[in-house]
């Protein structure tokens, strides 16, 4: 299964925030085990390095970028992506507009994110964190 992870969920990981930050840690810890693989937009990376050090001031930025990179693999941002999210009115957030038109282009099966209600008119699976590692642990 393609998932792919949106940008908050990444912040959560990478600036621990409470409380989300456990469910987030579950969710790389996955990756890191190679139980499953994440996906992110290339977007993604360029907002996160802006939130953790233009508005948290997380020192180290880069590196940390740099060892949370090898979890994930990545989405390029294209032109068709843009457009798309450009001339779909469903989304409020054109950030998350972006982030679905890159899994759906991608062909994932899922999108995990916070923000689970700013994708009520996706074609794809919504899961937050919390909903997807219950349902993970409900399977075992």
């Amino acid at each position: 299964m393609k998932i792919l992870i949106d940008t908050n969920v990444i912040i959560d990981l990478l600036a621990k925030r409470e409380p989300y930050y456990p469910d987030s840690k579950k969710i790389f810890a996955l990756a890191d085990r190679k139980e499953i693989q994440l996906f992110i937009s290339t977007l993604s990376i360029a907002n996160t390095h802006y939130i953790l050090n233009d508005v948290l001031k997380i020192q180290n930025v880069r590196d940390i970028i740099g060892r949370f990179k090898v979890l994930v693999s990545s989405f390029s941002l294209t032109d068709k992506i843009i457009e798309l999210a450009l001339n779909d009115s469903n989304f409020n957030d054109f950030e998350d507009c972006i982030q679905y038109y890159t899994a759906f282009e991608s062909k994932c099966e899922l999108i995990i994110t916070r923000n689970t209600k700013d994708f009520k008119n996706s074609s794809l699976a919504i899961l937050s964190p919390h909903q997807y590692i219950s349902q993970r642990e409900s399977e075992i």
